[in-house]
């Protein structure tokens, strides 16, 4: 019987929908669940299949991949695949497959309503909500903005247009240019800092790798316009965490949205969660109640043709088995 370990910490309720929605329809298969990478290893030598996203593995990314004698074939969860694909011990006879295009809507929501609530400031409300004070300031508006996105992938795509209804004028940066709808322009990556001073939002939705590492560094940082913000949905390292504290100390930058971080669970020590012009969320961007219906149907079909020895009809392959 072929066994698939789902490595999943994501909410007990969406957890257990991926779980009993798989095993009702694959009872030819057995589905061992886990929902922390520390409860993993009773699975580890007969899983042949991996389903998970590269943060629920942590740090124990490499002692997992190097314990599945068995495994064939990752299937991640979410779009980027860093601390899957790019760690020494995953095999190169293991098929990687990933969730490219299921994450369009929410990930828009996440970064409209990020900056929403940065230009109205929405965190300073509720903490004068929580402390009973009335007090009136001049909120921004969004509309007639200018917000670059760092990324130019099916995400940014769906992005986009979404801005664009809402009145802000939108320019990517990608490593290859061509005309999207929804963008007023796409430039090359190393036009980020000229442009920097130009842009009221810089949204982040950039693959992590080593090539993208602190690629928006202190310089990026201070070359944005003063009063801008910043958001962050990709990765933590795509983000150097230590500069943007120094340039929103500095008022350089107004605020920040982040959804990712270097270090996951953020470390309770960590400034970011003092700091009043921060705005936290859970690395949940991509998550929502229904995530299950856009994701279940990828992993379905990448599933029975596995089982079918149809590797070549897989879709969203990353990297296929040498």
């Amino acid at each position: 019987m072929t066994k698939v370990l789902l490595l999943l910490n994501m909410p007990e309720q969406l957890r257990n929908r991926f779980h009993g929605y798989l095993a009702r329809t694959f009872p030819q298969v057995a589905f061992d669940l886990a929902d922390n990478v520390g409860k993993v290893d009773p699975y580890l030598a007969d899983a042949e299949i991996l389903m998970t996203h590269g943060p629920y593995l942590s740090t124990r990314s490499d002692y997992v991949l190097g314990h599945m004698p068995q495994l064939r074939w990752v299937q991640g969860t979410g779009t980027g695949m860093d601390n899957i694909i790019d760690r020494p011990s995953l095999p190169a006879d293991v098929l990687v497959t990933n969730m490219r295009g299921a994450h369009g809507p929410q990930m828009s929501e996440a970064a409209i309503g990020s900056m929403l609530a940065l230009a109205r400031q929405m965190p300073r409300s509720i903490r004068n909500q929580d402390n009973h004070i009335w007090e009136r300031w001049l909120p921004q508006i969004i509309h007639g903005k200018t917000v670059g996105i760092l990324g130019v992938g099916v995400i940014a795509e769906a992005l986009a247009p979404r801005c664009k209804v809402l009145g802000m004028t939108v320019v990517g940066f990608s490593s290859s240019q061509r005309v999207i709808e929804g963008f007023d322009r796409i430039l090359p990556v190393g036009e980020l800092k000229p442009t920097a001073p130009d842009l009221d939002f810089l949204v982040l939705l950039t693959p992590y790798s080593e090539a993208t590492h602190h690629i928006v560094n202190e310089d990026i940082l201070m070359a944005l316009k003063p009063g801008s913000y910043l958001i962050n949905l990709a990765r933590g390292g795509v983000l150097d965490e230590a500069a943007l504290i120094k340039v929103l100390d500095a008022g350089r930058v107004s605020g920040a949205a982040l959804d990712v971080f270097s270090t996951e669970p953020l470390p309770p020590e960590h400034r970011f969660w003092s700091m009043e012009n921060v705005i936290i969320t859970c690395h949940m961007g991509g998550l929502t109640d229904d995530y299950h219906l856009q994701a279940l149907p990828i992993i379905e079909k990448n599933l029975r043709h596995y089982l079918a020895g149809e590797g070549d009809q897989m879709i969203n392959v990353v990297r296929k088995a040498a």
